[in-house]
């Protein structure tokens, strides 16, 4: 009897926690990596340039300074411009990890993770979002090879990019919601160990003491829990079960709003709207980011509430494939009420 074999990478390398960035030389050995190229920008590079240079002793480094342009042609023509690598390093947020994940995917190349902030989960997906033609896109990617998580570099990270880290995670909620929603359809099929996983990613992060959001064991639970959202991608061979109707809306913000915010405070907002249209866990959403302060930093940057019921309109144009809730009319008006009439959502919007 034939059975099917499912084979999915996963990050051979997982280091998190203090002073992991200093062995990075040794493991890279370990794994016969000698000739190493570093994508990072100028900020990444004078704060952490000369610990990580450190830890690479011993191996044969070349650099590459991100001016902070992610258009994809770009990205292509420096690609093929590097000099002979065993391995791609990629130090910093999510748009740099997102650049070199790209460059390495492009030249057959294992890939590093370093995040220096915990603000969404493109560190561990094999996904990127990059400028095509003016627009923010998702490519194709490769998963990284290894992931490494300086439990003190985190910590440094201002606390709005912690904040839409925990927006980013918990819009799992409602992106399995979709994609359930989707299945009932016959418009997907739900892969139940990636559902399990990125249910699990979610689950353990919301047990986790929350009075100090740059509290090492958050920190460690954060990174942990996105990493397990991205092998779940990976898994499924899709977005779906981290990505639902709250990432269009956040999308079509990028797209239309004036003064569009990072992507996992936007994402964090649509996602608790979307907890309360489908009327799945929108009291646990709450609780999670009252605590954290979530809710208090959205009432200082002036998103407009006029902007996202304009996203709500246009979601289901983003990808017009998938058969979310916002796919529905009944559920794009549901989803206009509850912005224009729920009392958390009129404090927080403008």
């Amino acid at each position: 009897m034939n059975r099917a074999v499912t084979n999915i990478s996963i990050p051979a390398m997982m280091e998190i926690g203090v002073q992991v960035l200093d062995s990075v030389g040794e493991r890279l050995r370990q794994y016969g990596f000698q000739r190493v190229t570093i994508m990072w920008d100028g900020f990444v590079e004078a704060s952490y340039g000369p610990r990580l240079l450190s830890a690479l002793h011993g191996c044969s480094v070349g650099t590459v300074l991100l001016d902070g342009t992610s258009d994809i042609h770009d990205i292509t023509e420096r690609a093929f411009q590097l000099t002979a690598s065993d391995v791609v390093i990629g130090m910093g947020g999510g748009a740099v990890i997102d650049m070199a994940k790209y460059t390495a995917f492009l030249r057959k190349l294992p890939v590093i993770s370093i995040p220096t902030a915990a603000s969404n989960d493109g560190f561990a997906s094999s996904g990127c979002s990059l400028m095509v033609n003016g627009k923010k896109t998702s490519v194709p990617a490769k998963i990284p090879f290894g992931i490494v998580a300086e439990l003190t570099i985190l910590e440094q990270a201002p606390a709005p990019f912690i904040l839409a880290g925990i927006g980013d995670l918990l819009s799992n909620i409602t992106a399995l919601y979709d994609w359930q929603f989707e299945a009932e359809q016959g418009a997907a099929e739900v892969n139940a160990f990636a559902e399990m996983l990125s249910k699990k990613a979610v689950n353990s992060f919301i047990r986790t003491p929350m009075a100090d959001i740059h509290a090492p064991i958050l920190l460690k639970e954060l990174i942990s829990s996105m990493t397990m959202s991205g092998i779940a991608t990976e898994i499924s061979g899709s977005s779906a079960p981290i990505s639902g109707s709250e990432h269009l809306i956040s999308h079509a913000l990028d797209q239309w709003a004036e003064k569009p915010q990072m992507h996992g405070i936007q994402v964090g907002v649509a996602a608790y709207i979307m907890s309360l249209v489908q009327e799945h866990r929108y009291e646990r959403m709450h609780k999670v980011f009252s605590r954290t302060g979530f809710f208090d930093y959205v009432k200082t940057i002036g998103m407009k509430r006029s902007e996202f019921l304009m996203a709500i309109d246009r979601a289901p144009g983003i990808k017009p494939s998938r058969r979310t809730y916002l796919h529905e009319e009944v559920y794009r008006e549901k989803a206009k009420q509850i912005v224009e009439q729920n009392s958390t959502l009129k404090e927080i919007l403008h």
